[in-house]
């Protein structure tokens, strides 16, 4: 029966997390728990409090399961969001959690001996583990485990976060159990080569098989997928399973997908040598409500905001806000777009946002961005997309996202992107050096010259926003940074309302157009040549310069397309 009846001398043995943390003269302790409730957040917020309301679950980015916590700092509040724990006195602990953003702290106190913290100034765009122990003292029964930010930082990403050690009487999150069948599965954003399958998420999966015609194709951990490589005209039937670490729940009803036929489509225009950029609001916040067709004729890129984050890593959708914009329905929007097009303009989909934020941090994700993009871009004539991505981007994935995605959209594919000033300062950074990895393809970079403190001109000096040499001088950092004039452009509020700070008149902008391009109309700031192949400029949004007039496109876009 390889049963121990007894032992003949006292031992003590000591094993890693998981295995026997004692073995004295002849009786066995428990394995080591994780004395955590609800580490991957899969529960939402239950059993954690998060200060003034900073903390909230999300489907994307997660490291693993459907859901993570994300908490952003604001004013004096750091964001932090803590539980406390059962823990057994004089007892040692390893406390982890897997984190995605900048300035990310994790930290233990009320341990009865040494409190504990430790920390990381960035993750690069991916998930990295934080960890640490501590020792409980004679009399602790129940310690707090804390995570935050750091004030004045963009917000940050928890996920698996764990306590192991001996149990404390709090028990454990329960064992899973099989996870049912998903319902609710459906089929959209059909082109001639793919098409994009949702369901409704499981409680209690980590993931979901996808089947196609019975075979098993795709493992994703949200309830999405994109089916490229499919034939045109062609019907598919798809089943989706969910599993967790119990094993596979039971497929879901069939349901059949069919492809649009080949070829045909839209074609998209060229954008001229000098364009005038305008983001399109998806949303009401008080600027005027426009359609697609009411954008004015002075823009020559129109960028849709935005792209919605999907639970799948990577992946994109867009969904119109049909209600806030007074009944604007899909099919117009459509026709819109084509109508734009057919005169000469560019429509482009802008992936970032409060819904947009992704994270593309391996291959499979980057693939992922590239699919979805390209579905939506066949589904609703889109010509390319916008990078305006404000927490981060990997270099090296995404530049592996937007490559393929380039090569399913062919030679008329639009890229845009739209950083912040922080994010040009250095061609080390990860937004410049995206640009320059994906240079032969980029379209052009309106860098954002506002929401900004002061920041180095390519001279070596420091320049606030609101003035010329602003403008001038953070633009030559491009110039001279190995991006081609017809790459750069200047992005502005169109109003004072268009943003938090930095709104200039359109006097200043067209003084800096000629400035760069022309040498003429600039402040202390001269660049030491002129720059006559300028793209031209960029406005927040297309929105609130009707709601003031279209006085800044009616002013801008003359100057912008009257340049050399």
């Amino acid at each position: 029966m390889n049963r121990i009846r007894s032992l003949a001398v006292p031992l003590a043995v000591t094993l890693a997390a998981g295995g026997l943390t004692a073995l004295a003269a002849g009786t066995a302790q428990a394995a080591d728990v994780n004395v955590i409730r609800n580490g991957g957040f899969e529960s939402g917020l239950a059993d954690w409090t998060c200060t003034s309301g900073s903390g909230a679950v999300v489907s994307s980015p997660v490291f693993a399961g459907a859901a993570a916590l994300r908490a952003t700092p604001a004013g004096q509040d750091n964001a932090q969001c803590s539980q406390s724990v059962k823990v057994k006195p004089n007892s040692t602990y390893t406390l982890s959690e897997q984190v995605n953003g900048s300035y990310v702290y994790l930290g233990a106190t009320g341990t009865g001996t040494q409190d504990v913290s430790t920390w990381t100034p960035g993750t690069g765009g991916g998930f990295q583990k934080l960890s640490t122990t501590f020792t409980t003292g004679a009399n602790t029964t129940q310690v707090t485990v804390w995570t935050h930010g750091w004030y004045g930082q963009p917000g940050y990403v928890v996920d698996e976060f764990s306590v192991f050690g001996p149990d404390g009487g709090g028990g454990t999150d329960p064992a899973p159990t099989v996870p049912g069948a998903p319902a609710g599965t459906a089929v959209s954003g059909q082109s001639s080569g793919g098409l994009t399958l949702s369901w409704n998420a499981v409680s209690g999966a980590t993931g979901y098989y996808v089947y196609q015609d019975g075979v098993r194709v795709q493992t994703v951990t949200g309830a999405s997928a994109q089916i490229t490589g499919l034939a045109a005209s062609t019907s598919y039937s798809f089943q989706v399973s969910a599993y967790n670490a119990a094993g596979e729940g039971a497929k879901s009803a069939a349901v059949t997908g069919t492809t649009t036929g080949g070829g045909g489509g839209n074609p998209n225009p060229s954008v001229p040598k000098h364009a005038l950029t305008g983001y399109w609001q998806n949303f009401n916040n008080g600027a005027t409500v426009q359609k697609i067709s009411d954008v004015s004729a002075q823009y020559d890129i129109i960028a849709v905001s935005f792209a919605d984050a999907t639970s799948t890593p990577g992946a994109i959708a867009f969904n119109l806000d049909s209600a806030g914009l007074g009944g604007y329905t899909v099919a117009q929007f459509k026709a819109d777009i084509a109508a734009k097009k057919a005169a000469g303009k560019s429509v482009i989909l802008s992936i970032g946002g409060e819904k947009g934020t992704i994270s593309v941090a391996d291959p499979a994700s980057a693939n992922n961005l590239a699919n979805s993009a390209y579905a939506l871009m066949r589904e609703y004539g889109f010509s390319g997309i916008d990078i305006d991505l404000e927490n981060g981007l990997n270099p090296t994935y995404m530049t592996q996202a937007l490559r393929s995605l380039a090569t399913k959209a062919g030679s008329s594919f639009v890229l845009t992107m739209a950083p912040q000033t922080i994010d040009m300062q250095s061609a080390q950074g990860g937004y410049f050096k995206t640009a320059l990895a994906v240079k032969d393809i980029l379209t052009v970079v309106n860098m954002q010259y506002y929401n900004s403190g002061a920041m180095l001109g390519c001279d070596g000096k420091v320049y606030s926003q609101g003035s010329v040499d602003f403008l001038t001088a953070l633009a030559c950092i491009q110039l001279e940074g190995g991006l081609d004039p017809s790459q750069v452009g200047i992005g502005v509020p169109a109003s004072p309302s268009g943003a938090g700070s930095g709104y200039v008149a359109p006097t200043v902008v067209n003084n800096a157009l000629d400035c760069l391009a022309r040498g003429t109309g600039c402040g202390s700031f001269k660049p030491s040549k002129t720059y006559p192949g300028l793209r031209g400029a960029m406005t927040w949004s297309t929105n609130w310069d009707a709601k003031a007039g279209s006085a800044w496109s009616n002013a801008v876009g003359p100057k912008v397309h009257g340049l050399p």
